[in-house]
């Protein structure tokens, strides 16, 4: 049996503003229905393999699993960073929980933000790779390279192991444009995909030889943490003390034991707003459209529009997103560097490269209509059966107006229900929880009133999601 292991982490900066580090692009529809985590793991149907454990930031954790639930999946188990540390701790914590449930498990890293066209030929490579792993390989995926790509590192393949695979015979950061030209013309170098297979003990094996500060952190962190639900929380402070390194500097640019499987199956990683256009279906002027556009005399485009009309006269070789709280206008040729604007918004002390203006909550989410000096107004919507946290605040009062079904509410002392059209007011200081207790989704509008509106005035006194400190 297989083991997934769905690498979910990231910063959310090379597809702002749809990217936010809160919500970044593995949470994201891009190319279908489904997001690019949960395209991940339907990719893995016909694989015999193992319920997947997932990797991913703490303060992703309900929108992981909230995907997860929407695919039928109950069984995963989520493994949550306080804070990023690279792959190669990452796939460590992932390996030193699966061996507790097999001796030896074999390991299949996959990151949750790539595409996949050919799944057949994507299943084609693993079964190789599996034959490789089983003999003591550690396996990685190189993508056949269909052109000069200067925005990948490179996997020189060295030895033909047979069985679809080579040895390694070295890694090469990305080229420049003449170098990477020649790479495609030689035929010997594959693009580093980021995705691997290799025996759980082996690879825990090769950090204790090469990186041993990686595992010895990692094993205490599991074995200080807890578990709630689904979610796995390794222990904060020693985790944070873990070296910050990825599977290649740590392990595969160390070991004699380096094999790579080629893999061509139609593979991208969406790296930036240019590259989600190559992949794009476009109209017949080159246009790739998504949401509500009118794009008049303009060509060899991407335009997607998220909450409004998104109009466009006499442009070409753009990039234009809209958001709900922003919208980015750009050249083709500068898609590489929208991560500039992500810094930009830092050094501003801005919060839209953090959050969207609707944020989710593992009970639903709220949409932050309107703002203004001591005033906000959010649009909240509760799931059925949902219940947010007992709590309150020390600087606002809250008016809600129900739109849509029922909610229970609790105000101090009282707990009553509130209907469409109905309305109940919450003082500064009061004691107070929402629920919805009906079967329909709860929709309703909250009018935030105060000196102070910030979402870290909120006292949790109580709650099912495990977010009382």
């Amino acid at each position: 049996m297989i083991q997934p292991i769905i690498i979910a982490g990231g910063s959310g900066t090379r597809l702002w503003p749809m990217s936010r580090k809160l919500y970044p692009k593995q949470y994201l529809a891009l190319a279908g229905e489904l997001s690019m985590l949960q395209e991940t793991l339907k990719r893995l149907e016909g694989i015999d393999a193992n319920p997947p454990i997932i990797v991913c930031n703490e303060e992703q954790r309900f929108v992981a699993a909230e995907q997860m639930r929407r695919m039928g999946l109950e069984d995963v188990t989520i493994i949550l960073e306080p804070e990023g540390r690279n792959t190669a701790p990452a796939i460590a914590l992932a390996a030193l929980h699966a061996v507790q449930a097999d001796k030896d498990p074999l390991l299949l890293v996959l990151p949750a933000d790539h595409l996949i066209d050919r799944q057949q030929a994507f299943h084609a490579g693993i079964q190789n790779a599996q034959t490789l792993a089983e003999q003591g390989k550690l396996v990685t995926f190189g993508i056949v390279p269909d052109k000069p790509e200067t925005g990948y590192g490179y996997i020189r393949k060295g030895e033909n192991l047979g069985d679809g695979g080579f040895c390694v015979s070295g890694f090469v950061e990305k080229p420049d444009a003449a170098r990477a030209e020649t790479y495609l013309k030689s035929g010997d170098y594959l693009w580093n995909s980021g995705m691997f297979m290799f025996r759980a003990q082996k690879y825990i094996e090769a950090l204790e030889r090469f990186q041993p500060d990686i595992i010895k952190t990692c094993k205490a962190a599991m074995e200080n943490g807890s578990q709630d639900m689904n979610f796995i929380r390794v222990d904060k402070k020693i985790f944070l003390a873990c070296p910050d390194d990825s599977i290649d500097y740590a392990v595969m640019e160390k070991t004699d034991a380096a094999a790579v499987v080629p893999l061509n199956a139609g593979w991208c990683d969406v790296g930036s707003w240019t590259a989600l256009w190559e992949i794009s279906a476009k109209d017949d002027k080159g246009n790739a459209c998504k949401g509500d556009v009118l794009a008049l005399d303009t060509s060899n485009s991407l335009i997607m529009a998220d909450s409004r009309l998104v109009a466009t006269l006499g442009i070409k070789d753009l990039v234009v997103v809209e958001t709900k709280d922003t919208v980015l206008i750009a050249g083709k040729d500068k898609a590489q560097h929208i991560k500039s604007i992500v810094k930009e918004l830092k050094a501003r002390d801005r919060t839209e490269h953090i959050t969207h203006r609707e944020v989710f909550r593992p009970w639903g989410s709220y949409d932050s209509i309107d703002i203004g000096g001591r005033y906000q107004v959010k649009r909240i919507t509760v799931k059925p059966g949902a219940k947010l946290s007992v709590q309150m605040h020390h600087h606002r009062a809250e008016h809600w107006v129900v739109v849509s079904g029922t909610a229970r509410v609790t105000n101090g002392e009282k707990s009553f229900l509130v209907t469409e059209n109905q309305s109940t007011y919450i003082p500064v200081g009061q004691v107070h929880a929402l629920e919805n207790p009906g079967t329909i989704p709860l929709e309703l509008i909250e009018v935030q009133s105060g000196s102070y509106l910030g979402e870290d005035d909120i006292v949790r006194l109580e709650d099912r999601y495990g977010r009382v400190e």
